[in-house]
């Protein structure tokens, strides 16, 4: 995304949100699905690195910007010095908050270069805010009170349209989400809430219509399937699922 300080062409505050929707996908890749190949790319012993998202949802780890300002404002300096000082998934979570304050910064100043109002301003944020921070999609807090939201709707109803508890266990942790049309029985609007607040332990994305989503059975995080590249066909011969960010701890220790 490109703008002037005069006369650059004009930005709607939905377009800002794409971009920064699009960065804050590729972070949240970097430190849940792709956090081993990252992990290795911060090197200590190397210069200041920065965490880059890029507006195509993917990042990078990269030295700061040579020029003086800076075309856009920079990511946290020096994530790397940090890495082997601190415990792993405390850095991890210190990268996450940098990451969620750079985020905004760059929203907000393309609002700025772009002469946003302050309805626009306004409208922005709540885009923004409807989003989970990054910190939250990489402690889990987000999960777990979409689960304990669900367990709560599942003492009021039995409804098959909610993801399955850990005790159904006859069944593969992975399923394909039913339309709310398919549910004929009364308490269909709670159900469709419920679902929406189930976000995916990847890309952060709430949950929608239609969608395969699969579980992990160490960590209860959900999951796209498309995020983490399991097709329906292939959950069905997976007897324990294992997220990649779980995995990568295993092969670790």
């Amino acid at each position: 995304m490109e703008g002037g300080a005069g006369g650059c062409n004009q930005r709607s505050p939905e377009e800002v949100f794409r971009d920064f929707r699009g960065r804050r996908a590729g972070i949240v890749k970097a430190l849940t699905t792709d956090v081993e190949k990252f992990y290795r790319q911060c090197d200590p012993e190397k210069e200041n690195l920065c965490l880059y998202g890029l507006p195509n949802e993917t990042w990078e780890v990269n030295l700061p910007a040579e020029e003086v300002p800076p075309e856009l404002p920079e990511p946290a300096l020096g994530i790397n010095f940090a890495r082997d000082g601190m415990d792993e998934k405390d850095w991890l979570l210190l990268v996450a908050v940098h990451s969620d304050a750079w985020l905004l910064a760059v929203a907000f100043y393309f609002g700025a270069r772009f002469g946003f109002d302050k309805e626009s301003r306004k409208r922005l944020f709540n885009m923004i805010n409807g989003l989970p921070t990054i910190y939250e999609v990489v402690t889990g807090i987000t999960k777990k009170e979409s689960r304990e939201k669900i367990r709560n709707s599942n003492g009021k109803s039995n409804k098959s349209g909610l993801k399955p508890s850990r005790s159904f266990e006859s069944h593969a942790k992975a399923i394909k989400m039913p339309s709310p049309k398919e549910e004929e029985s009364e308490g269909e609007d709670v159900d469709e809430e419920e679902h929406g607040n189930t976000l995916c332990g990847a890309c952060g994305d709430n949950y929608a219509n239609d969608e395969f989503w699969i579980c992990c059975d160490v960590c209860e995080k959900w999951f796209h399937g498309k995020c983490v590249r399991i097709t329906p066909a292939r959950a069905e011969h997976i007897k324990q699922y294992k997220c990649p960010a779980c995995s990568t701890k295993r092969a670790r220790a």
